[in-house]
């Protein structure tokens, strides 16, 4: 989408508070300033019956997959994702489809004149406000002013303190754990399990993907303390399997007895871990909405898409550069499940890699992933705007 001028306004208005993305810091972290943010303008957030994704990789897939699901079956479905690749706009979609200029803007006018409004003195504890927090606000204004049917959110980071929840959703949807972000969620697995379970609401189900046995009991006990109904996938799905068609297609099929057939979808998003996040999804909708049709399941599976994870592109017209894979895992397992997929795929071989992480990621045991496997690696820094350590990447390598 040509970007409005209305979203060049409101990015700008924007650029004046703090924004962990380009700047992280500790202790910027509350929730109770959001509340008020909420209250002020007439909950919003509440507007549309929600589904709240958090976890350490794969949530934003597992969002794309879940509004993909509802858009087939015939909803409105707003999705709230992060972070944005080309355009502002990507994190505020129908579906990933751009809502008409209209909208953006009227909901842009609705956030500015609102926050303008309110005095600085009457803020919780007098606090300042975060970029992320009224980029969160902007979203449920703007499903609020387009009328969505659902609304489906991915947390930013972590989970108890993120500004997205303020919502009281249908269901949580927690995707597997990983160490990461441990100077802000914690140095265990069990830490950042208990930051990320602190989405589980009272009396609300939470569907989880298979986990290590103590992050499993984290949950558990924290399901437990809020009369939360909690679901393991790896409970409720079974007699799953994925393969690659010829195509480069990955094929899924698996059974639950949420469902009236066995599943069998064809995904554009690749790789093993894909398939695990496509029945996370299905599983999470149909717990919501039984009465959403096999066939729609199947249909929003095989239509979601999420740029970056395992993209591969190719243009026709220019037939001397070669095929590309565009990939932002940022994990140690992620980076696994990316060398694995590549693996998988019969794609031959004298692969070039060009690798660039931001300072807080874990160079030093991604580096030995790609051993091996490329003929030539390049290092450089993921642009100007993160904090980036090249002389440890160098070292790592």
């Amino acid at each position: 989408m040509k970007q409005a001028k209305s979203l060049k306004t409101l990015q700008n208005w924007l650029d004046q508070y703090l924004n962990f993305e380009k700047l992280p810091q500790k202790n910027i972290f509350w929730l109770d300033t959001m509340q008020f943010f909420c209250e002020q303008f007439s909950h919003p957030e509440n507007f549309a019956p929600a589904f709240h994704v958090a976890g350490s990789k794969g949530k934003g897939s597992v969002s794309a997959f879940v509004a993909s699901i509802l858009d087939a079956a015939g909803f409105k479905a707003g999705l709230y994702t992060s972070p944005h690749i080309l355009d502002f706009a990507e994190r505020i979609t129908e579906n990933r489809k751009f809502f008409d200029e209209a909208i953006y803007a009227l909901a842009a006018k609705e956030i500015m004149d609102g926050i303008s409004a309110i005095p600085i003195e009457s803020l919780p504890g007098e606090r300042p406000i975060t970029w992320f927090e009224l980029v969160t606000l902007y979203a449920f204004l703007v499903f609020r002013t387009a009328e969505v049917d659902f609304s489906v959110l991915e947390v930013g980071l972590g989970g108890r303190l993120d500004a997205t929840n303020v919502v009281t959703p249908r269901i949580s949807v927690i995707t597997p754990i990983e160490l990461e972000h441990t100077e802000f969620l914690g140095d265990t697995l069990e830490k950042i399990a208990a930051e990320k379970g602190g989405i589980i609401k009272e009396r609300v189900p939470v569907i989880i993907a298979e986990q290590k046995p103590s992050v499993r009991k984290v949950f558990e006990e924290i399901a437990r303390s809020k009369n939360a109904p909690i679901f393991f996938v790896d409970q409720i799905a079974r007699n799953m399997h994925c393969f690659y068609s010829t195509d480069f297609g990955m094929n899924v099929e698996f059974e639950s007895n949420l469902f009236k057939r066995k599943i069998s979808a064809k995904l554009r998003l690749l790789g093993e871990f894909q398939a695990q996040n496509a029945v996370l999804a299905a599983c999470a909708v149909k717990a919501v909405l039984p009465e959403i049709s096999e066939e729609a399941i199947e249909a929003g599976l095989e239509k979601a898409f999420l740029p970056g994870r395992f993209e591969m592109t190719k243009n026709g017209n220019y037939p001397n550069i070669p095929l590309i894979i565009l990939d932002g895992a940022h994990t140690v397992n992620s980076t696994r499940f990316t060398i694995q997929t590549l693996n998988d795929l019969p794609l031959g071989e004298n692969f070039v890699l060009l690798f660039a992480c931001a300072a807080d990621k874990n160079s030093a045991e991604i580096a030995p992933l790609f051993k091996g496997k490329f003929k030539k690696i390049f290092l450089t820094i993921p642009g100007l705007v993160k904090k980036s350590d090249l002389e440890s990447v160098e070292k790592a390598f």
